[in-house]
C-alpha cells in the first residue's frame, strides 16, 4: 500500500552541476534553483492533461 501524500516532500537534485530543490505536494510539483524562491510549477491536473491552458503540456500557461 502506498503512503498518501498529505504534506510537502522536498528533495535536492543536481542538474548540469547546479543544485535544485524539487517539492512534491498534494497540488503538484515545483522545481526551483537552490537558494531561490521562484521556479517552474506544474499541477497534477496539468500532468494528466486537464490543464486550463488547453494544451495539456507542463508549464503551458
Amino acid at each position: 500500500m502506498a503512503t498518501k501524500l498529505e504534506k510537502s516532500l522536498r528533495r535536492e537534485i543536481e542538474i548540469d552541476d547546479k543544485a535544485y530543490t524539487l517539492t512534491i505536494d498534494p497540488t503538484g510539483l515545483k522545481l526551483t534553483e537552490k537558494g531561490h524562491r521562484k521556479g517552474q510549477e506544474v499541477s497534477w491536473k496539468e500532468i494528466l492533461g486537464g490543464s486550463s491552458a488547453g494544451n495539456g503540456t507542463p508549464g503551458g500557461h
